[in-house]
Formats: C-alpha cells, sequence, structure tokens
C-alpha cells in the first residue's frame, strides 16, 4: 500500500495494487504457453519440492527448477554465488526470488546484472501460498486491502518489524523526498 501512496504522490499515478500471486499466475500461464523455464531460488527444500509436485499438475509446460539456501539475515559471497551459479547453470526465462522482504529485494538488487533470465520476481510469501503451506488471506481481506493485517495477526514476531518499522521509515523518506522536491520549484 505504501508502494501506491508513493506512485501517487511522486508521480501523480493512481495505480491498482497487483500482488506478487497475481503476478506469479500471470507469469506462469504465459511461461506455459511458451514452454518456457523457471528457478525458485529461497525457501525450504520442502516447500520448494511441494512446489515443483503441483506445477508438473498445473503447468505442464514449464520446466522448473529451484535452490534453498541457508535461512539467514546475511549471505557470504560464497553463499550468493552458489546461488548464481545454481540459477545461471539452467539460466531459466524467469527466477522467482523468496526470502522474506526486504532481504529478497536487496539480494535481486545487488545481484540483477549477474543472472542469466530475462525476468527475476521477489514474491516471497507467495511461495508458501502456492505449496500450501501456509493458507493466504480470504479474497473479502484481499478486496479490502487488508491482506497484510491478516497475515500480520498470524505472524506478528516474522511481519511486525515489515509493518511497523519499514513501511513506515519508507514513507517517512517518501514525504521527505516529496517536500524537497515541491521547495525545489
Amino acid at each position: 500500500m505504501v508502494v501506491l501512496l508513493a506512485a501517487r504522490l511522486l508521480g501523480g499515478y493512481s495505480i491498482k495494487k497487483i500482488a506478487g500471486a497475481d503476478v506469479f499466475y500471470a507469469v506462469l500461464k504465459l511461461l506455459n504457453s511458451i514452454s518456457g523455464s523457471c528457478f525458485f531460488l529461497g525457501s525450504s527444500l520442502e516447500t520448494l519440492t511441494k512446489i515443483k509436485t503441483k506445477m508438473i499438475m498445473e503447468f505442464p509446460q514449464v520446466s522448473v527448477s529451484f535452490f534453498s539456501p541457508p535461512y539467514k539475515e546475511k549471505y557470504s559471497a560464497a553463499e550468493t554465488a552458489e546461488m548464481i551459479t545454481a540459477i545461471n547453470q539452467v539460466n531459466p526465462t524467469v527466477v522467482f526470488v523468496g526470502m522474506t522482504a526486504p532481504k529478497q529485494e536487496k539480494w535481486v538488487f545487488e545481484n540483477k546484472g549477474k543472472l542469466r533470465t530475462n525476468l527475476v520476481c521477489s514474491i516471497g510469501a507467495v511461495f508458501d501460498f502456492y505449496a500450501e503451506t501456509i493458507k493466504r488471506p480470504a479474497p473479502i481481506w484481499i478486496k479490502l486491502n487488508l491482506e497484510w493485517l491478516v497475515r500480520f495477526l498470524k505472524e506478528p514476531r516474522r511481519l511486525g518489524k515489515r509493518y511497523f518499522v519499514y513501511s513506515p521509515r519508507f514513507f517517512g523518506y517518501l514525504l521527505k523526498f516529496f517536500f524537497n522536491r515541491k521547495a525545489a520549484y
């Protein structure tokens, strides 16, 4: 929701929220139609195996590969090189990254130039939603733009910092940029 506000404040754009799950399914449908390939980076081996099994049934024309890095705050240069090598060995059409926000976005930003792929999508929780290891909130909560609240209530320790530290911090940067830009005119 903060990104939607940023689009409105900075560019005057009124855009609709597009959830990672919606992007995920749209990309998979396209990949299936062109016999493309995808690579899943992140999550547990159990979740990745469930994803691959489900994809074989739902998107049989898509070639699927994956890599489960260790769960940690920051990766060493050797661990990052191992992930990049795993991706580049299969040269996928799309790489889906699910390492939790904002770690996944930072990892993609730092390494996107080293990846041999056409598209990289940071989609985090979608891995668990698709594998059905975590249930996505009901459509009514999504429509009301309160999916984040339901997810927070289920996982307050994990999501609290994201929603109550990082989002306000981003909003603060956004306002500072907005008002500094206005003052320059």
